[in-house]
């Protein structure tokens, strides 16, 4: 799915943190992590909703911040139809940006275009790409061109930390 481009140097090649909602895009995320492979150190699957059986949410943040952020400058968020529903998402955004670590949305082919010619991402991820913190792009400009979701990562990463916008409450349940 994701075109291929030579490039004369290579980029760094940065580890990122994928957060998707699983049960609709779960393909996405697939060939990311096969087509960007040697362009990222790593595309991280470490699914909560698979493997977190608790309530705790203390106990899911530290979950979040050691066994799935760990070692990640970026975070990917895949954004599909569903995806702004999912409180995990939006905890995995939060502690990222705890964390000052880049952000980046990608706009993948299952999220629906609305009248006003916008669209339904995750609230934390609007605030940050209103506030100029996070980066958008769209799955269509990464699968063209794999160079646009490089320099899209190494973009969040220089962005200023004082945008950072982390303000709202977290997500309390699944909408």
């Amino acid at each position: 799915m994701i075109g291929s481009s030579v490039s004369p140097a290579r980029p760094v090649r940065r580890n990122v943190f994928v957060s998707y909602h699983h049960g609709g895009d779960q393909a996405y995320y697939d060939s990311l992590s096969t087509n960007m492979h040697d362009r990222l150190q790593l595309l991280t699957d470490n699914s909560l909703e698979r493997r977190i059986d608790s309530s705790n949410h203390l106990y899911i943040m530290r979950r979040i911040r050691e066994h799935n952020l760990h070692g990640s400058s970026c975070t990917i968020v895949l954004c599909g139809a569903n995806t702004w529903r999912r409180k995990y998402v939006d905890w995995e955004i939060d502690a990222s940006l705890t964390q000052e670590m880049g952000l980046v949305g990608v706009w993948i082919p299952t999220l629906p275009l609305l009248p006003n010619n916008g669209t339904q991402k995750p609230a934390r991820l609007q605030d940050n790409i209103d506030s100029g913190y996070a980066v958008w792009i769209s799955w269509n400009d990464i699968t063209a061109n794999a160079n646009v979701l490089t320099d899209a990562i190494e973009r969040a990463n220089g962005a200023s930390k004082r945008l950072i916008n982390n303000s709202r409450p977290q997500q309390g349940r699944n909408l």
